[in-house]
């Protein structure tokens, strides 16, 4: 009996020791990998880490190139609005000067008519001028030669005889149209002084009018570059809202797409987190007994 119980004993020491030489060697193969495992864990989480920091900083500097492109189309779409106003203007003032323009053409071809009449009126002037003072000088010498007839009649008929009267007669009448184309010669004179001075003043405004024309025109000259500077820096401001718009798009869609990144990474560290705890757990769990 007591024999049976020390054999007993012992075939139980001995399996305890078989099992616990059976756990302890498991537990030494199992090792090494769970090792591997926690290392590799720790690196995916350092490696997820590193993501997230990169993702998050490419995302701040997204919304930051994101605020600068709202800037840069607030900014973009004042410029078109100034340049918007600054055509307009460009386009009263052009209109306008053409107005001028076209006032001062009218303006000068009136005068230039008001002149070439006042010349013709001078020209006729001239023209019963000469006729004048040669009826003058007709009527002078007809005078003269009354005066000599009358001298000779009177020494040869008397100064009361007929053909004395008929001289003086015709001296008068002669002195008469003398006087007459004389007054005509100062009215002619007269006309041609007035016609002189109207024709000064309308080529006086003939000039005023060439130098007001030469002035709108290049005022004009000048309104049309400004519109065209104008019109030129509104396309600009036009291509670079189209640029800065189509940036914003693209930084808006960088900036989604790292979001997406930044919760990707998230998911995979916890993940990864969650596989270390486990790991972990796993490390330090009692290996399992043989039976």
């Amino acid at each position: 009996m007591h024999m049976h119980r020390l054999t007993a004993r012992a075939a139980l020491a001995l399996a305890f020791s078989g099992l616990f030489a059976g756990g302890a060697y498991a537990q030494s193969q199992d090792s090494p990998s769970q090792q591997q495992d926690l290392k590799q864990d720790k690196k995916d989480i350092r490696q997820d880490q590193k993501d997230l920091s990169k993702d998050r900083a490419d995302r701040n500097r997204d919304q930051k190139d994101i605020k600068q492109d709202n800037r840069d189309v607030k900014n973009d779409k004042r410029d078109i609005h100034q340049d918007q106003k600054d055509i307009n203007a460009d386009k009263r003032d052009v209109h306008q000067d053409n107005k001028d323009v076209q006032h001062d053409k009218t303006d000068l071809s009136k005068d230039r008519a008001d002149r070439n009449a006042d010349q013709r009126d001078i020209n006729h002037d001239k023209t019963d001028l000469s006729k004048d003072r040669a009826d003058r000088n007709t009527d002078q010498r007809d005078i003269n030669r009354d005066k000599q007839d009358l001298k000779q009649d009177d020494q040869k008929y008397g100064a009361t005889s007929s053909e004395a009267n008929a001289d003086r007669k015709d001296l008068r009448q002669d002195r008469a149209d003398r006087n007459a184309d004389q007054r005509d010669i100062q009215h002619d004179k007269t006309d041609l002084s007035k016609d002189r001075t109207d024709r000064n003043a309308d080529q006086k405004d003939i000039n005023g009018d060439k130098k007001d024309l030469t002035a709108d025109r290049a005022e004009r000259n000048s309104d049309v570059k400004d519109l065209r500077s104008d019109q030129k820096n509104r396309n600009q401001d036009v291509r670079d809202l189209h640029s800065d718009q189509k940036d914003l798009t693209q930084d808006r869609k960088d900036r989604s797409k790292d979001q997406k990144d930044i919760n990707k990474d998230k998911k995979d560290l916890k993940a990864d987190r969650k596989d270390l705890k486990k790991d972990r757990r796993a490390a330090t769990a009692p290996a399992p007994r043989r039976h």
